[in-house]
């Protein structure tokens, strides 16, 4: 019997490895609006009652997929000593921008997101606040910032930059940046870059 069990679970990951990859061809194909669940079967090849029992309906086969590649769902919050952390940051940043580029499918799922509001949007969004507000409590014990100060800064610069990948294939510039070009894109690093500076800058002149 406990093999039996074992057997059955990796059938069920490799049903829902499947069924992911292949919501992820769909939706790069012809976007999210046109999914549904008798598409997804008939492109898996997994039917419609394994769909509704792994995930519960195809909105939660797409909800599974930003989890399973979000940057801030899937970040790592062991963080370096305060001498390091400007980097870090840095790297954080430009790690979720490369991430969230390469990725057209999560920017498609991005935009739905932005138009749903159902039980397993609502849980991603948790999980991300949980990270954010974990993630700001750490770097204000490394600074001395005020949590109020870190959190308002962190909203503009991932706002920001969710906002502006999601834009960059309907809108190739904006404020002169080229958005359609890995050139703007490093003008958007470097910019994050000289803000962390001035930021940390204006804190050592304070000690």
């Amino acid at each position: 019997m406990k093999g039996k069990n074992i057997i059955t679970e990796r059938d069920r990951q490799a049903t829902e490895r499947r069924l992911l990859k292949t919501v992820g061809e769909m939706i790069a194909e012809n976007g999210f609006e046109k999914i549904g669940i008798n598409a997804v079967a008939n492109c898996s090849g997994v039917s419609k009652v394994l769909i509704y029992r792994y995930f519960g309906s195809v909105e939660g086969l797409m909800a599974a997929y930003i989890r399973q590649h979000d940057f801030w769902i899937n970040f790592s919050l062991e963080l370096p000593d305060r001498s390091q952390l400007p980097l870090f940051l840095k790297t954080m940043f430009r790690r979720e921008i490369e991430q969230l580029r390469s990725n057209p499918v999560l920017k498609r799922l991005y935009r739905w997101e932005l138009s749903s509001e159902n039980e397993m949007i609502v849980k991603i969004r948790e999980q991300r606040e949980r990270t954010g507000l974990k993630l700001i409590e750490k770097v204000s014990s490394l600074t001395g910032f005020p949590e109020k100060e870190i959190a308002v800064m962190a909203s503009i610069l991932t706002a920001s930059i969710t906002y502006l990948v999601m834009l960059e294939e309907f809108c190739p510039v904006y404020n002169g940046i080229a958005l359609d070009g890995d050139s703007g894109w490093e003008q958007i690093n470097e910019g994050i870059e000289t803000l962390i500076d001035k930021i940390f800058a204006d804190d050592r002149k304070k000690h």
